[in-house]
């Protein structure tokens, strides 16, 4: 019986990873990484790093951010507390959904997660007080090769759920999307 459902999204190559848990009286168990099954999901690489964020306040947002070959990454990213709107944007130069972005809640309550591949940046605005996430990365953290674009950006247009505060020093001086923009590759 499989321990987790994967779904496609819109944006190519990011999956929704559904945990199946199984409980008693007790209590329960359910698998946050299972590399056998998330092969099928495009997995392809050992966790080499795995991260743990606490932000503190609804409406804050981090990101949105990725890393460049030959250190791209791919992330599954759980919320162990609270609630977050997790956000995947593609910025791979051959992609067919190249520019688009796919957000799903994840919570403590509901059990997703979100796969994203090599390629994609990664944000998240916490919906609830002391929201805290687990992320496997597929790359070591290299602050050589790591960018980002700005999350407020208009042209991206992402919906963020709540009035957006508390970005960072850092991520309020990442790069706008302009014309000249052509992609990462991977």
């Amino acid at each position: 019986m499989a321990s987790l459902i994967i779904t496609a999204t819109p944006v190519a190559g990011v999956k929704v990873i559904q945990r199946v848990s199984r409980g008693d009286e007790r209590g329960s168990l359910a698998r946050l990484f299972c590399q056998k099954e998330l092969a099928e999901a495009g997995w392809h690489s050992p966790i080499v790093q795995i991260n743990h964020t606490l932000t503190r306040e609804p409406g804050m947002v981090r990101g949105m951010h990725f890393q460049h070959s030959p250190h791209a990454e791919m992330k599954l990213v759980s919320c162990i507390r609270g609630a977050v709107w997790d956000v995947a944007l593609d910025l791979r130069a051959d992609s067919t959904t190249f520019l688009q972005w796919y957000a799903h809640e994840l919570s403590a309550d509901n059990g997703c997660a979100l796969l994203l591949p090599e390629g994609v940046a990664h944000g998240f605005q916490v919906l609830q007080q002391n929201s805290e996430l687990i992320y496997c990365h597929s790359a070591f953290y290299t602050p050589e090769v790591e960018d980002g674009v700005h999350p407020l950006d208009p042209e991206l247009a992402i919906e963020w759920p709540l009035p957006p505060h508390g970005l960072s020093a850092r991520d309020q001086q990442l790069p706008f999307i302009t014309r000249a923009f052509s992609g990462v590759r991977c």
